[in-house]
C-alpha cells in the first residue's frame, strides 16, 4: 500500500514538473508576445488573428489601428503606412463582428491609437454572442486576467509553439524549420509580420480574380436552394442596437481619436442578388446604412467614405473573387481613396453616395457570358 502511494506520488510530483516546466518554457519563449517584445528567439506570427491581435497590441508600436473584416484582411501593413503616412497595426479578423470589432479596438486605442481606420459593413451588426461570452475571442487574454495568463501559460498548443519557436532559434536548424514551418502543425509560421494575412506577392490577380468566379458566385448565392442565406441574421432594429452600442459608444468614448471609416466597395452584384432574391434584406442593409451615414457625419472626430457606388470599380467583375471580395489592386485603390478624402461623405448630404447606389442597382441587368 505504502508503495503504491509511493509512485502515486512521484507520478503526480513528475506531471506537475512537466506542467511547470510547460508553462515557464511558454513563459520565457512567450511565441504571442503578450508579455514582452521577442527578444530570445525570433518573432514568429500567426494567422488566427483573433489570438495573434492580443500579442500584437501589446508589442507592437503603433499609432494607428487598421479593423475590418475580410474585406479588409489581405491589406498590408507597409502598404498602410506608405500610402497614409502612419505607423499602421492591422488587427482585421475574418468574419468578425462589431462586438469583436469594437472590444479589440478599445484595447488597440488603450494601448496608444490615435488613430483608427474602420472597414464598416453591414453585415458585422448581425447578432452574435455578447463579447463576454464570445467562444471564438478570448477577452482574458487580451485583458491578462489571472485566467487569461493561465490559460496561455498551461496551454499544450503554447507549450509546443514556444518548443519549436526554440528549436527554429538553433542556427543551424534555422533555415530548415522556416521553410518547412507552413508545412507543419504550428500556427506561428509567419517571419515578417507583414505576411499575416496577406496575399502573396506574386499572386497571379486575373486566376484568382475575374468575372467568371464573381457571376458563378452570384448565380450560387442566387439559387432558390440558397437565396435564404442572403438575409440570416439581418433584423434591422437588433443591427441598429449593435451599431449604436458597439461603433458610436466606441467612438463617443475616445473624442480623441480619429476615425476613418469606410463602407468598401462590393460588387454591384451584392445588391443585385439581394434585389433579385431577397429585396427585404436590401430595403434593411439600405435603411441601415442610412442611419449610419446620418449618425457617423454628425461625430466631429469621424470621417466617413463610401465606397460603394464607384462604378468603375464595382461594375468590373474582374475586380472580384465572388461578389464582395475585391482584388489587391483595389486595396491599393482604397489606401489611394482614404488618403486623398475625395471619396468623403459629405455631412450636409450623407445620403448622396446611398442614393447613386439605389439608382445603380435598380438598373443594373446581369450579362452571363
Amino acid at each position: 500500500m505504502q508503495g503504491a502511494f509511493t509512485s502515486l506520488r512521484r507520478l503526480l510530483l513528475a506531471s506537475a514538473a512537466c506542467v511547470a516546466s510547460a508553462a515557464a518554457l511558454t513563459f520565457v519563449v512567450d511565441p504571442l508576445q503578450l508579455f514582452r517584445p521577442s527578444r530570445l528567439v525570433p518573432a514568429f506570427y500567426s494567422e488566427d488573428t483573433r489570438v495573434q491581435n492580443a500579442g500584437l497590441i501589446r508589442s507592437q508600436p503603433f499609432d494607428t489601428a487598421f479593423m475590418g473584416t475580410s474585406l479588409a484582411i489581405h491589406f498590408r501593413q507597409s502598404d498602410i503606412d506608405r500610402a497614409l503616412g502612419v505607423r499602421s497595426l492591422k488587427l482585421a479578423m475574418t468574419g468578425s463582428n462589431s462586438r469583436q470589432q469594437a472590444f479589440v479596438l478599445e484595447q488597440a486605442i488603450d494601448r496608444g491609437a490615435r488613430r483608427v481606420i474602420w472597414e464598416m459593413d453591414d453585415f458585422i451588426f448581425i447578432d452574435a454572442a455578447d463579447i463576454e461570452t464570445d467562444p471564438y475571442l478570448s477577452v482574458d487574454l487580451y485583458r491578462r486576467t489571472t485566467k487569461g495568463i493561465a490559460s496561455y501559460l498551461f496551454s499544450a498548443a503554447m507549450a509546443k509553439e514556444s518548443l519549436f519557436a526554440l528549436l527554429r532559434s538553433v542556427p543551424l536548424l534555422r533555415q530548415p524549420l522556416t521553410r518547412a514551418s507552413p508545412y507543419l502543425p504550428v500556427k506561428f509560421a509567419l517571419a515578417d509580420i507583414d505576411d499575416i494575412y496577406a496575399l502573396p506577392r506574386d499572386i497571379d490577380i486575373s486566376r484568382d480574380y475575374n468575372a467568371k468566379k464573381t457571376l458563378a458566385a452570384f448565380a450560387y448565392i442566387t439559387s432558390p436552394v440558397r437565396s435564404r442565406f442572403l438575409g440570416e441574421g439581418y433584423g434591422y432594429e437588433a443591427m441598429l442596437r449593435h451599431f449604436e452600442r458597439d461603433a458610436i459608444g466606441l467612438i463617443a468614448r475616445h473624442p480623441d481619436v480619429t476615425f476613418d471609416i469606410y463602407f468598401p466597395p462590393y460588387s454591384i452584384l451584392q445588391f443585385v442578388a439581394m434585389r433579385d432574391a431577397s429585396p427585404e434584406t436590401l430595403k434593411i442593409v439600405t435603411a441601415l446604412t442610412a442611419h449610419i451615414a446620418r449618425r457617423l457625419t454628425q461625430l466631429p472626430n469621424v470621417r466617413l467614405h463610401d465606397f460603394r457606388a464607384l462604378a468603375a470599380v464595382t461594375h468590373d467583375l474582374d475586380n472580384y473573387s465572388d461578389v464582395i471580395h475585391h482584388s489587391p489592386v483595389v486595396d491599393a485603390m482604397v489606401l489611394r481613396w482614404l488618403a486623398s478624402g475625395e471619396y468623403r461623405v459629405d455631412p450636409k448630404a450623407p445620403l448622396a453616395s446611398l442614393g447613386e447606389l439605389k439608382a445603380q442597382v435598380e438598373a443594373y441587368r446581369v450579362r452571363q457570358p
